[in-house]
């Protein structure tokens, strides 16, 4: 009895997302763009970085926003620094006096607190008067036309956020090559059918007037990403990934904790975010992304459990010397060489982890 419980857990956990894969791949993503893009609109853009002791990025990271082939008065540049004790100050202040032809506004908080007070704090003691407000980690480097593409789609008065596709910029990695080309299809994918719930935060633009709508961004997640975008399209607008801009992000060493603390702040978005936007009073019914959540929700809050309660059921039942449990938990594991099998499970155990941790910390402010 045991290992049929564990056999039906188990082909729930499997079968529902991939289901859900395959008929987003095979009828939404086929689907032309439903958005009037302008390839010539070029409203006024502020990009938001936030930093802290990145000394080692910093500077590229502005030669590459500097690289950008939009028209520098039509662009500023707001860094919020939260008191970097590595030199990251100097070099930003440096750099901006060789770039005089670019706007460059830096703002110091007077203590660390974490990256969504910290751009919430540049809202709040910048003129945010452009159309578009685009938030971007450090460490993620846009293609050179980026900024140009975000624009586009921005024509449309639909669109109420854009983000990027993501690709490591360490080749040699498989895992997170595999992991990266999953997610990117799957989230171009709702974005065709309506929008997606989950953005990256290495590239993410909201148009201006959403955000302040909002009062800025919720300060329950750790996230500047899927949380904002997530209430734009509840106020009945789109929140798209998109497949032309693409921005490279290196793989850092520590990716276990990093990917365990990303999952905490998408669980407490997908456990907070609807009821956020009803309160205040921004929310719509729209349908098509309604699905998306509700499956996204499911596949984040409730399905990696499926695979641990399968897991320790046939645990409980090798107790018993069942031939049938050992079989298949020897089975399990011999699938692990498989990369997208791997790929999968460990991104069950960041979530089972993370729902765990969220019990006493969301981890809003981190070491580095």
């Amino acid at each position: 009895m045991l290992e049929l419980t564990a056999l039906f857990l188990a082909g729930v956990h499997s079968g529902v997302p991939l289901a859900y894969y395959y008929y987003a791949k095979t009828r939404w993503l086929p689907k032309p763009w439903n958005v009037k893009v302008d390839e010539n609109y070029r409203p006024k853009v502020m990009i938001i970085v936030p930093t802290y002791n990145e000394a080692k990025f910093i500077c590229n990271k502005l030669d590459n926003l500097y690289a950008q082939d939009y028209p520098k008065n039509l662009m500023e540049i707001i860094i919020v620094d939260s008191k970097s004790n590595d030199g990251t100050v100097d070099l930003i202040k440096e750099w901006a006096s060789k770039h005089a032809d670019v706007g460059l506004r830096l703002l110091e908080e007077p203590e660390r607190r974490g990256m969504v007070p910290a751009l919430n704090y540049a809202l709040q003691h910048c003129q945010v008067d452009g159309e578009i407000v685009v938030f971007t980690d450090v460490d993620a480097f846009w293609n050179v036309d980026a900024l140009t593409k975000v624009a586009k789609y921005f024509a449309d008065p639909n669109i109420g956020a854009v983000t990027a596709s993501i690709v490591p910029t360490t080749s040699d990695d498989s895992f997170e090559s595999a992991y990266r080309n999953y997610y990117n299809q799957l989230r171009i994918a709702e974005s065709k059918a309506h929008s997606t719930p989950v953005h990256n935060g290495a590239l993410i633009a909201f148009r201006t007037s959403l955000l302040h709508k909002m009062g800025g961004l919720p300060s329950y997640t750790g996230n500047d990403d899927s949380t904002p975008a997530s209430i734009v399209a509840f106020m009945g607008y789109r929140a798209v990934q998109v497949e032309d801009i693409v921005v490279k992000e290196p793989v850092r060493k520590n990716q276990f904790y990093r990917k365990v603390r990303r999952a905490q702040h998408l669980l407490l978005s997908f456990l907070n975010t609807k009821g956020y936007a009803k309160k205040l009073g921004v929310y719509k019914h729209i349908e098509p992304f309604e699905k998306i959540w509700k499956m996204e929700w499911w596949l984040h809050v409730v399905n990696p459990w499926l695979l641990v309660a399968s897991a320790i059921l046939l645990v409980m039942s090798m107790l018993y010397t069942s031939f049938i449990a050992i079989t298949l938990l020897g089975t399990g594991i011999t699938l692990l060489v498989l990369r997208v099998y791997r790929m999968w499970v460990l991104q069950q155990l960041y979530l089972a982890i993370a729902t765990v941790r969220n019990l006493w910390t969301r981890e809003i402010t981190w070491s580095k």
